[in-house]
């Protein structure tokens, strides 16, 4: 039973979007594959001249050269594209459509000189493992599924359209490729479907690791890596809008109170009730991340002075719900906390200016007298 629980949360986990870290991790990924597929397009551009050099036709020859330069502009141009990372969500799958394609294509050029070789030549035909395997420097376990099976299907098409064309048997056998044979066939698409599932296997693995470290253990909200990766995308984001987005840096007040007078364990439950009471009000469009000890963080897409009405009325609403120590000679603790806001552009545009300027108003909300909300300097 827990086997196909986790079984089945696997496959949603591959099938969802990653979360930030996995994201830029994916992008940086997407960038060396490009940078890559450069390569081996410009070391394409020489199999022409070695078929000239080797005796072949300059017909074969030219064909090959047309072939060559028309992966040599796609290479170059998704290049290009992916040097703005994440700019374009569905880049990683086009190329990944197009390497998987590209050696289909290839396959079909060689069975239309020489049936056999279409199937029956491994150097090509291994690509495809590649083209899978590079799948996984992109972090998204979309891609990779799709990858996989987009190979599955062509090849099995390409299997079908070789097979209907051969009239007898013997024009699918070759001294140079052998003889080609369903078994043969099935067992390469088998190799195919278990290529692709282990890699699958690998990119969840990633993200089940990328997942715990951008993951606060205690509270089980994002941390301060997680913060880290996804404010660039958030104030890009706004920025493109138009639109303000403030943060909230907020700090418990007197918390070492709590640890003194009720215990480490009260604490961490303690922490626990001020992050579900804040949860609790907060928007779907808006993130409560542990910065650690007792700070966190609110990020809003929200102007200063909504913002501050907003942090103001969950400091209130927190104040009103003492948190229960559950010792019958401890009363209800009443919880509050100080918060500095700082919002973009206005404060700045990076995510260590924007927590910079929140701290010190923090810090006067403190001097002030605690358990208030500060949004301008003093």
């Amino acid at each position: 039973m827990d086997g196909s629980r986790g079984f089945r949360e696997g496959v949603a986990s591959l099938l969802s979007r990653p979360d930030e870290i996995m994201l830029a991790a994916g992008a940086s990924g997407e960038l060396l594959v490009a940078r890559l597929r450069v390569v081996v397009a410009a070391l394409l551009l020489l199999l022409p001249l070695i078929n000239v050099l080797g005796g072949g036709s300059i017909r074969e020859s030219l064909a090959g050269l047309v072939g060559a330069v028309i992966v040599n502009v796609f290479a170059l141009l998704w290049l290009q594209l992916a040097r703005r990372p994440r700019h374009y969500r569905w880049l990683p799958f086009a190329t990944a459509a197009f390497d998987i394609t590209a050696i289909t294509l290839v396959l079909a050029v060689l069975g239309a000189n020489h049936l056999p070789s279409a199937l029956n030549s491994m150097v090509v035909w291994c690509c495809y493992l590649l083209a899978i395997l590079v799948t996984a420097l992109r972090s998204d376990g979309r891609t990779t599924l799709f990858a996989g099976l987009l190979a599955l299907l062509q090849y099995g098409l390409l299997n079908a359209v070789v097979f209907s064309m051969a009239s007898s048997p013997e024009q699918l056998i070759s001294t140079e490729y052998g003889a080609v044979t369903a078994g043969t066939q099935i067992q390469r698409m088998l190799l195919l479907a278990i290529v692709t599932l282990v890699t699958a296997t690998v990119v969840y693995r990633m993200q089940r690791l990328v997942e715990l470290s951008g993951t606060d253990g205690l509270t089980q909200l994002p941390n301060r890596s997680w913060l880290l990766h996804r404010m660039p995308r958030l104030l890009e984001s706004a920025d493109e809008d138009g639109l303000s987005l403030s943060l909230a840096l907020i700090d418990l007040d007197h918390f070492k109170r709590v640890n003194a007078e009720a215990g480490h364990h009260a604490g961490d439950r303690a922490l626990r009730h001020v992050v579900a009471v804040l949860k609790g009000m907060i928007e779907p469009d808006e993130w409560l991340v542990r910065l650690g000890g007792e700070e966190l963080v609110l990020v809003m897409p929200l102007p200063t002075g909504t913002a501050w009405e907003r942090v103001d009325a969950l400091r209130r609403r927190l104040s009103e719900r003492p948190f229960d120590p559950e010792r019958a000679h401890l009363e209800p603790i009443r919880m509050t906390f100080s918060a500095g806001i700082a919002s973009s552009p206005h404060d700045g545009h990076d995510a260590s200016s924007l927590l910079g300027r929140a701290d010190q108003r923090l810090k006067i909300a403190k001097r002030e007298g605690r358990n208030r909300v500060v949004a301008r300097d003093g």
